[in-house]
């Protein structure tokens, strides 16, 4: 199979649709699906599963995905090394990142970026912890933000932390001024987001013996907090969450100091390509510096 074969398949994953992928590989619709046949013969069963609904992989097609992400990645890292030695920065970075970290840092992070590297193309995914860690490992992209409650086995460099925090209904009165403690915590009804969408704060209950009490299926931060601000019951969120948003809701600090440590994770630290390590170096000295002395 040839390098062109490896490109159309990813297309074909990418866009759900052969037509789709032919438009972004400027080639025709009848030389993407033989591409695709002449791939199925080789490997002796099908890829794809077509339908009325769209293209999708068969189960063969999924065991195979990684291996050739990982070719398709190779020949990236290539191009860009040759570049990097012909004096020429350039190349693609894909980053994936969760929600408040996207909201908070990635408008100032790419617009500083791409100011001092122009000709290197970001990629943003944007997901769960467990998306982002499953990103990383089947190559889909080349940097993460984690927690380090998600990192697993992962390389990753600590880069901030992020205290803990009660959200309450606008007027909620705690039994202490000024902060809540966790036996106050045990008597309240929780909205909680599912397990793989907020690591840090199930770990947190579960140390503290915090039971979730009502049931609820949220998967991000502002629907959480619009449940809070509704008075369907409170809910504990790292503070970068609430940074800049303007619900009418209230935020106390509680009794034990606890943090979620975000990482900068990559499955290996040492072996990145250029314009990846790049972006990893850019961001670490970011940080470093101080990220709340960022432009937002």
């Amino acid at each position: 199979m040839t390098l062109l074969s490896y490109q159309v398949f990813m297309a074909v994953v990418e866009q759900e649709s052969f037509q789709k992928a032919a438009q972004i590989l400027q080639l025709t619709p009848s030389a993407i699906s033989h591409a695709v046949a002449s791939m199925e013969a080789e490997l002796g069963s099908a890829l794809f599963v077509r339908s009325r609904q769209g293209v999708y992989l068969t189960n063969y097609g999924k065991e195979l995905f990684p291996y050739i992400k990982n070719v398709l990645n190779s020949d990236e890292y290539l191009q860009q090394a040759i570049a990097q030695f012909q004096g020429v920065q350039k190349g693609v970075v894909r980053i994936g990142i969760f929600n408040s970290a996207c909201v908070e840092w990635m408008p100032s992070l790419l617009k500083d970026f791409e100011k001092e590297y122009p000709n290197v193309r970001l990629h943003i995914y944007q997901g769960t912890y467990d998306d982002i860690y499953h990103w990383l490992k089947d190559g889909v992209v080349d940097l993460g933000f984690l927690s380090s409650c998600s990192v697993g086995d992962l390389a990753y460099e600590p880069i901030y932390q992020d205290r803990i925090v009660c959200v309450v209904p606008k007027g909620f009165q705690p039994e202490n001024p000024g902060y809540v403690t966790v036996d106050e915590l045990k008597k309240q009804r929780f909205v909680t987001q599912r397990e793989g969408c907020d690591a840090d704060v199930n770990h947190f209950m579960k140390k503290y013996g915090l039971s979730a009490g009502g049931r609820s299926y949220i998967v991000d931060d502002m629907s959480a907090i619009a449940l809070v601000m509704g008075g369907y019951g409170v809910c504990l969120v790292p503070e970068l969450v609430i940074r800049n948003i303007s619900f009418p809701i209230d935020v106390y600090p509680l009794d034990v100091e606890e943090k979620r440590t975000i990482v900068l994770a990559s499955v290996r630290s040492d072996i990145l390509a250029p314009a990846v390590q790049r972006m990893y170096d850019y961001i670490i000295k970011r940080f470093k510096d101080g990220i709340d002395r960022m432009e937002f």
